[in-house]
């Protein structure tokens, strides 16, 4: 499974409407996490969950839906988290 399909499989858990994920890891090669060898990436999101929360309840709702992935596939991430009123 690609790190792209296990970010996807963890974010299911927050209902999204809609998850669009962008690679940039290829920009960052040389960087410190990308030798380590986290990938960069940038994510768009869509969920009703994010409904009365501030930016940064969402944030951490995004990076406790990833758990462990954050720790070795995920060097860099980049989010944003919108409810679909939103969209």
């Amino acid at each position: 499974m690609s790190v792209i399909d296990a970010m996807r499989a963890s974010l299911a858990a927050l209902d999204p409407v809609s998850i669009e994920i962008q690679d940039d890891s290829a920009k960052h090669a040389g960087h410190a996490g990308a030798k380590a060898g986290g990938g960069h990436f940038r994510l768009q999101i869509v969920s009703p969950r994010f409904a009365g929360c501030r930016t940064m309840e969402r944030h951490r709702l995004v990076y406790d839906a990833l758990g462990p992935l954050m720790k070795r596939e995920i060097h860099a991430l980049s989010i944003t988290a919108k409810t679909p009123d939103e969209h």
